[in-house]
């Protein structure tokens, strides 16, 4: 019974020290993932669900945000892939809402908090990340806004660094052409 415990509490340390104080990270890319508070307060659950009961695997001293990055993000697919298969629920009571607004043009987010955090990287940068493949959209995220490196970037996504730096390429060129569009129609000119 003493081995049982001081197991448990080396293992309550170890979360506690290494993933808590990654949870707003965590949070920040689970939201960017899904644009959805409650979508994304239930995949850093779901990830520390995950990490803790699958700590012995974890590697002490080694990086922990990369370890729970990737939980997080396989955790994401696996969702994204049980969803793709249901068919679409609808929310009636949003439905109602908008077809008994003051403004039927109005057309905008019922969470305010959700608004906010999405202008914060500006609604066209926004725009273009969404418009992006999962895997495209995925690598942007976790590299120019979570600041992981490339060696990070392929423990995370369980691919070779020259895929990660060619699909970074690629992610960032479907980018620009997306925001060169945007840019042209405020009177940017080209430079060739």
């Amino acid at each position: 019974m003493i081995v049982t415990d001081e197991i448990k509490e080396r293992k309550d340390k170890t979360f506690e020290e290494e993933f808590l104080p990654h949870m707003k990270a965590l949070y920040n890319f689970a939201f960017h993932l899904t644009f959805d508070e409650e979508n994304a307060n239930d995949l850093v659950q779901e990830t520390y669900l995950k990490a803790y009961r699958f700590i012995d695997s974890y590697q002490k001293g080694t990086n922990s945000k990369a370890w729970l990055f990737k939980i997080l993000k396989n955790e994401f697919i696996n969702n994204y892939r049980k969803k793709s298969k249901q068919p679409n629920a609808v929310d009636f009571d949003s439905l109602l809402n908008y077809h008994e607004s003051d403004d039927p043009q109005y057309v905008g987010s019922l969470d305010l908090r959700q608004e906010i955090f999405q202008n914060m990287m500006g609604d066209e940068v926004t725009i273009a990340v969404n418009k992006l493949p999962v895997e495209f959209k995925t690598i942007i995220i976790l590299c120019d806004v979570e600041g992981f490196t490339y060696e990070e970037l392929s423990k995370i996504l369980d691919i070779p660094i020259g895929t990660v730096r060619s699909r970074l390429f690629r992610a960032r060129n479907m980018l620009k052409e997306h925001l060169r569009k945007y840019a042209l129609n405020l009177g940017y000119k080209e430079n060739r």
